[in-house]
């Protein structure tokens, strides 16, 4: 026991110390050299600009992932929100939908499964692809051209053949999402015009895209503010504790920045 306690003695340094010091320095390097590995020379000019100890205020945040984005083409903003809660209790599985005010800037292909009538009227709400059995037959024969499926109550029975397939796309329409409607029409439109879902995956954690780069960042700040609403306002009852842990942004292949939670 006495030899244990030594040890650690040994091992505790005060961190105002230059030997404290040198370990932080350290480990600084040795995160930096993990980072480093795996990414190309625009990912590595641009990393110094962010101090990955910080804790940025929101608007500084985004801003910040706008000008340290690696990539020539028009890289999508993606919000991640680490949660207190535990995705193995159904109740704390949270789900839910949030229309962007200034839109996603991605041009999604819609699939509508329903009778002739809905699916007309579908078609001339802007959905990309209507049909039931047909398109059933097409999914099944490996077709997935789509980046959304909304079906109407009644064909859920017959779409249920496509659970494998589509549930592990996370393209399985649910009522929680929106996706499984008598109103056809209306969520085409809704969803063409930015509405999107949110949902914790198995780590707990939130992953969303919330715009482009390209975007005003008062824009980007706006569809921030409004996704962070719509989480916080999906709260369960039974969370304990933090129920927001830690919030970052990143662009496609871009370094990810800490947010300073009480920003939000």
């Amino acid at each position: 026991m006495k030899e244990k306690k030594v040890v650690a003695k040994r091992a505790t340094k005060k961190q105002g110390s230059p030997a404290g010091q040198q370990d932080l320095e350290a480990r600084k390097a040795s995160r930096l050299k993990v980072e480093k590995f795996g990414h190309g020379k625009k990912y590595l000019a641009v990393l110094p600009k962010v101090d990955k100890d910080k804790f940025y205020p929101a608007d500084e945040a985004v801003k910040l992932a706008q000008e340290t984005s690696p990539t020539k083409f028009d890289a999508t903003m993606e919000l991640h929100v680490r949660m207190g809660l535990d995705p193995k209790k159904t109740e704390q599985n949270i789900r839910g939908t949030v229309t962007l005010p200034a839109g996603t800037g991605k041009i999604r292909k819609i699939l509508v499964l329903a009778e002739e009538a809905d699916a007309e009227k579908a078609k001339k709400a802007g959905a990309d692809y209507v049909g039931l059995e047909d398109m059933i037959k097409k999914i099944q024969d490996g077709w997935l051209g789509f980046d959304l499926v909304i079906a109407t109550p009644a064909v859920m029975p017959q779409v249920g053949k496509l659970g494998q397939t589509l549930g592990t796309k996370g393209l399985m329409p649910n009522p929680k999402s929106g996706t499984v409607t008598p109103d056809v029409a209306r969520a085409v439109e809704e969803f063409k015009r930015g509405k999107v879902e949110f949902r914790l995956d198995s780590d707990a954690i939130i992953h969303l895209g919330f715009g482009k780069v390209s975007f005003k960042t008062e824009d980007l700040l706006l569809n921030f503010k409004t996704i962070m609403d719509a989480v916080k306002a999906a709260r369960p009852t039974t969370a304990k504790g933090a129920y927001i842990e830690k919030v970052s942004v990143a662009t496609t292949m871009g370094p990810g920045i800490k947010i300073d939670l009480t920003s939000i």
